[in-house]
C-alpha cells in the first residue's frame, strides 16, 4: 500500500479546497473572496476542532506568497501614477499613517503591553489592503477617476512606507523591547541600512539591465513555458539571493524585483504569465494567516474587538478625511480616500507575523489584526456603497459641507487673458490621460484650438504652464463646462472612458449647446451599443477602433504589392 502521510499534499488539497468552497460563498455573498481564505484558514487552523493542517509548512508556503504579492506590487508600481498626485498622496499617506498608528498604539499601551508591541500593532492597523483597493474599484469603475487615482497614489504611498519599516523593525527590536541600545543598536541599524543600500544600488545598476534582458533573451525562444519559469525564477531567486547575500528581507528581494522586471518591454506579458501562481500562493498566504486566527478572542475580547473595527473603520478613515479635505480637495475626494482606508490586509499580515517572530506582538496582537481584518474587508463594500448617499445627507444639512463641495479652485476658470480662438468654435476635450494626451497632440499637429477639462488639478497646472487653455473639475458639474465655454464650441469630446458619467456630461453638454458635435469613448460594448442607440453621440470602443486601425494600416500596406501584380 502507497504512504499517503505526505503532510504537504494534504496541506495544500484541503488549503485550495476550503478557499475555494468559502471563496464562493464569499463572492456571493458579496464579500470580497479574501474573507473566505481567511476563514478557510480558521477552519484548519489549530484553535478549530477536525483536521488541523501542517503549520509549519503553511508558513513556509505562506512565505513564497508573500514573496509574490511583493513581486506583484513591484511589477505594478508606477512611478508616474504616483507623481500625478504626489501633492496629496505622500503628505497624506505618510501623515495618515502616523495618526492611525499613534491611535492603535495607544490603545494598544493602555491594554499593558510594551512599546514595541504597541509600536507594530498601530503600524499594523494603519495600513490599508491594496488588493482589497483595486477590486474595489474596479467593480465600480473608478480606478482611472481622478478619486481611484489619488486612493491608489496613497496606498502606494503606504506599502512604500511598510517597506521601509519591514526592512528597519528586526535591527530596532532590541530596543524595542527594552533588551538593547547604545552602540551596539546603532551599529546594527547602520549596517542594515548599508546593506540595503547596496542591494538598492546593485538593483538600479546591475538588475534593471540584466534582468529585463535576460527576459528578452528567454522571450526570444518563443516557450511560453519558459517564459513563466524565467519570471518565477527571478522573482524568488532575487528574493532568496537578497536574503543572504545583503542580509534584506525577502519580501523587499521580491518588490525590486518586481520594479526591475517593470523596465522590460515584456513587463505586461511577465504581470499575466505570472497572475495564476501569484494568486496561487496569495491565497496560501490569507490562508495560512487564517490559521493562526484563535476565534475564542471574539468571545473572550469582544470590546478590544470592537475597538481594533473602530479605528479601522472610523479612526484612521476620518483622519485620513480630514487631511483630504485640509489639502484643499473636494468632499467627495475625501470620502473616497476615507472609504479606501476603512480594511486592512496583506502588510498588516506581514507585518503582524514578523513581529510576533521578533517577539514584539503578542498572539492575541495577531488575532485582533485578523479579526480586524476580516470585519473591515467584510464591511468595505458597504462603506464604499455609502459614499454618495453620505455626501448627499451632509451636503443637505450643512452649508459648511457645500462649501467644501464645491470650494473654490484657482484653476476652474479660464484666466481673463485666454485668447479668443479658445473660446468659440473650439474643441472641448474632457480628460487628459493616455487617450486624451493623443487626442490633444492631433489637434496640435492641424492646429484647430482646444480646452482641455481634467479632475486631476496637478495636469491642468502642467497644461497652463505649456500655455494650454485647461479647466480643473468634474466635466459632470455645469460649472466646468461652462468655463471651458462649451455653449460656444464645435465639438465635445470625452476620453474618459467612465460610463457612470458619460451621460451626465453629454446632458449637461446638450442643455448649454443643442448644436455640439459629441464623440465619446468607452471601454465596454455593451454600453458603446446602448450610446449609440440613444443617439448620445459618435461612440468609439476600445477594441474595435483597434482592429480597425490596424485592418486599415495591413491594406494599405498590401494595396501597393496587390496592384503591381500581373494581370492588373
Amino acid at each position: 500500500m502507497p504512504d499517503h502521510n505526505v503532510p504537504l499534499i494534504a496541506t495544500l488539497a484541503t488549503a485550495f479546497g476550503l478557499a475555494l468552497v468559502f471563496g464562493v460563498l464569499a463572492v456571493r455573498l458579496k464579500l470580497p473572496a479574501l474573507v473566505g481564505y481567511l476563514l478557510a484558514g480558521i477552519v484548519i487552523g489549530p484553535f478549530t476542532p477536525g483536521y488541523v493542517a501542517d503549520v509549519k509548512l503553511a508558513s513556509e508556503l505562506a512565505e513564497i506568497g508573500v514573496m509574490l504579492l511583493m513581486f506583484g506590487v513591484g511589477l505594478h508600481f508606477s512611478l508616474d501614477n504616483l507623481l500625478e498626485v504626489r501633492h496629496i498622496a505622500i503628505p497624506g499617506a505618510v501623515l495618515q499613517i502616523a495618526v492611525a498608528t499613534l491611535m492603535g498604539a495607544g490603545v494598544a499601551y493602555g491594554w499593558g503591553w510594551s512599546l514595541g508591541g504597541a509600536l507594530v500593532f498601530g503600524l499594523a492597523l494603519s495600513v490599508a489592503s491594496t488588493v482589497v483597493l483595486l477590486r474595489a474599484l474596479e467593480a465600480r469603475g473608478a480606478l482611472d477617476s481622478l478619486n481611484g487615482r489619488i486612493a491608489v497614489g496613497w496606498l502606494i504611498v503606504e506599502d512604500l512606507v511598510m517597506v521601509l519599516v519591514l526592512v528597519l523593525l528586526p535591527p530596532l527590536a532590541g530596543l524595542l523591547s527594552g533588551q538593547g541600545g547604545g552602540e551596539g543598536l546603532w551599529m546594527s541599524l547602520g549596517i542594515t541600512l548599508l546593506k540595503v543600500a547596496a542591494f538598492i544600488a546593485f538593483m538600479l545598476i546591475v538588475g534593471r539591465r540584466l534582468f529585463p534582458r535576460l527576459l528578452w533573451l528567454v522571450a526570444r525562444t518563443g516557450s511560453r513555458e519558459l517564459f513563466t519559469l524565467c519570471v518565477v525564477a527571478a522573482a524568488l531567486g532575487i528574493a532568496f539571493a537578497a536574503g543572504k547575500l545583503f542580509g534584506v528581507s525577502f519580501a523587499l528581494g521580491a518588490f525590486f524585483a518586481g520594479m526591475v522586471m517593470r523596465e522590460s518591454e515584456f513587463s505586461h506579458r511577465a504581470a499575466n504569465e505570472s497572475l495564476p501562481l501569484q494568486e496561487a500562493f496569495a491565497v496560501l498566504f490569507f490562508v495560512s494567516v487564517g490559521m493562526l486566527f484563535d476565534p475564542r478572542i471574539l468571545l473572550a475580547q469582544p470590546l478590544q474587538v470592537l475597538t481594533v473595527v473602530a479605528i479601522i473603520i472610523l479612526g484612521k478613515s476620518l483622519a485620513a478625511a480630514g487631511l483630504v479635505l485640509a489639502l484643499r480637495y473636494p468632499l467627495n475626494a475625501a470620502l473616497t480616500v476615507s472609504a479606501s482606508l476603512a480594511q486592512i490586509g496583506e502588510f498588516s499580515f506581514i507585518l503582524a507575523t514578523l513581529g510576533v517572530s521578533l517577539g514584539l506582538l503578542p498572539p492575541e496582537g495577531q488575532s485582533l489584526i485578523v479579526a480586524g481584518a476580516l470585519i473591515s474587508v467584510a464591511l468595505n463594500p458597504l462603506v464604499f456603497t455609502s459614499i454618495e448617499p453620505v455626501r448627499r445627507w451632509v451636503v443637505a444639512r450643512s452649508e459648511r459641507a457645500r462649501r467644501l463641495d464645491q470650494r473654490a479652485d484657482p484653476f476652474a476658470a479660464l484666466p481673463m487673458s485666454t485668447d479668443r480662438k479658445y473660446l468659440e468654435g473650439q474643441v472641448v476635450l474632457v480628460g487628459y490621460g493616455r487617450v486624451g494626451r493623443r487626442i490633444a497632440e492631433a489637434l496640435d499637429a492641424c492646429g484647430q484650438p482646444y480646452v482641455v477639462a481634467e479632475q486631476n488639478r496637478e495636469v491642468v497646472e502642467a497644461l497652463r504652464a505649456r500655455g494650454i487653455p485647461a479647466v480643473s473639475g468634474d466635466a459632470t458639474d455645469t460649472a466646468v463646462l461652462i468655463q471651458a465655454h462649451i455653449a460656444h464650441a464645435a465639438m465635445l469630446v470625452v476620453a474618459t472612458p467612465d460610463p457612470m458619467h458619460l451621460r451626465q456630461i453629454v446632458d449637461v453638454a446638450r442643455t448649454l449647446n443643442p448644436a455640439v458635435k459629441i464623440i465619446l469613448r468607452t471601454h465596454s460594448e455593451d454600453e458603446a451599443q446602448l450610446l449609440q442607440q440613444d443617439g448620445l453621440g459618435t461612440v468609439f470602443f476600445g477594441e474595435e477602433e483597434l482592429a480597425k486601425g490596424m485592418t486599415g494600416h495591413v491594406l494599405s500596406l498590401l494595396t501597393p504589392a496587390q496592384s503591381d501584380a500581373p494581370g492588373r
